[in-house]
């Protein structure tokens, strides 16, 4: 059966709000997490930086020490008001955003998503990636960090189901990416990357082609 990606994608949205009160718990129980942050300091993180899916902003404090402004987006109202909570910079303004829906008001000089790129659907890879590069000012760089290939099985299209504290159960997008497939994917949409792993993750730096040469 085809899967509805519009259905997928809002209960998705939905999960994360839902999530949003138990969502930092992975950081509390994972040392791996909480040692990934500092891979900020040896990314090219500068400059005005825009943070696509921004969560209760884990993340964000660490884009604000090498950044001149960070604007961090979610579609969760929830979780944006943790991550303001948590956030005490006065560099950094939240908006709330559905990136599938949404086009860049401006450029930045650098592009941050850590755990995001693995909730896109194949078919709408091509068209986030032209948002990100709408989004990037010029010689600017997108950078990334995701699960690795070998943190479950991969699948073309994966509805995976994640259960709540409450009981309730939500479908949410997940695809693991092998860095050299995704290598290949990016330049064929016009990406120049440099994609390695990190124990059981993924770490990018991409840039359009068009701003390297």
């Amino acid at each position: 059966m085809a899967v509805d990606e519009d259905a997928l994608l809002a209960e998705q949205i939905a999960y994360y709000r839902a999530r949003a009160p138990e969502y930092d718990r992975v950081y509390a129980e994972r040392q791996d997490l909480r040692d990934l942050l500092t891979l900020v300091d040896d990314l090219p993180i500068a400059g005005d930086v825009l943070e696509l899916a921004c969560g209760t902003g884990q993340w964000t404090g660490a884009l604000a020490a090498r950044a001149r402004s960070v604007t961090a987006v979610d579609a969760s109202p929830e979780m944006l008001g943790i991550a303001r909570a948590r956030t005490a910079s006065a560099k950094v303004g939240f908006e709330r955003v559905d990136v599938f829906k949404w086009q860049p008001p401006r450029r930045y000089d650098t592009v941050f998503f850590a755990f995001w790129l693995s909730h896109v659907p194949p078919s709408r890879l091509g068209d986030f990636w032209n948002t990100v590069a709408a989004a990037l000012a010029p010689h600017g760089k997108a950078v990334f960090i995701d699960e690795g290939p070998s943190a479950a099985a991969r699948a073309e299209v994966a509805a995976e189901v994640r259960r709540l504290d409450d009981g309730s159960e939500y479908r949410i997008v997940k695809v693991f990416h092998e860095p050299e497939e995704l290598t290949g994917e990016l330049t064929e949409l016009g990406w120049s990357a440099d994609i390695r792993t990190r124990e059981e993750f993924i770490v990018g730096i991409a840039e359009p082609r068009s701003a390297t040469r």
